[in-house]
C-alpha cells in the first residue's frame, strides 16, 4: 500500500510561484514513476508532469513547459512540482500519483495508468 500526501498549495497572484511537495510512504516509491495531475471545477483531471524513477526522464503537458519543473528526492521519498509564472488558468486541485511500473515509456499521461493517488492540494491564482 502506498500513501501520498501533497502540500504547498495556496493563493498567489498571476506571475507568482509555488512549490508543491508529495511525500510518499511505502516501499515502491524509488522504483515508481511519479506524476502530477490537476483538476479544475467542472473539468476532467488533466496531466501536468511525470518523472521517471531515476529522475532523468520527464514529461510535461504543453501548457506548463518552461514554467513548471518536476523533480524527486528518492532519499526523502518525495516528488516536487516547482511552478513559476503562474496563470489564472493554472487554478486547480493538484494531485500526485504513482505508476508502479518503472520501465513504462513514454511516461504515462493518463489518469487510468496510475495506481495510487493523493488527496490533492488547492492552487489558486488570481489575475
Amino acid at each position: 500500500q502506498v500513501h501520498l500526501s501533497e502540500s504547498g498549495g495556496g493563493f498567489v497572484h498571476a506571475g507568482g510561484s509555488l512549490r508543491l511537495s508529495c511525500a510518499s510512504s511505502g516501499r515502491t516509491f524509488i522504483t515508481s514513476i511519479m506524476g502530477w495531475f490537476r483538476q479544475a471545477p467542472g473539468k476532467e483531471r488533466e496531466f501536468v508532469a511525470a518523472i521517471s524513477w531515476g529522475g532523468s526522464v520527464t514529461r510535461y503537458t504543453d501548457s506548463v513547459k518552461d514554467r513548471f519543473t518536476i523533480s524527486r528526492d528518492n532519499v526523502k521519498d518525495t516528488v516536487y512540482l516547482q511552478m513559476t509564472s503562474l496563470k489564472p488558468e493554472d487554478t486547480a486541485v493538484y494531485h500526485c500519483a504513482v505508476n508502479r511500473f518503472a520501465g513504462v515509456r513514454p511516461l504515462p499521461a493518463v489518469p487510468s495508468e496510475y495506481d495510487y493517488w493523493g488527496q490533492g492540494t488547492q492552487v489558486t491564482v488570481s489575475s
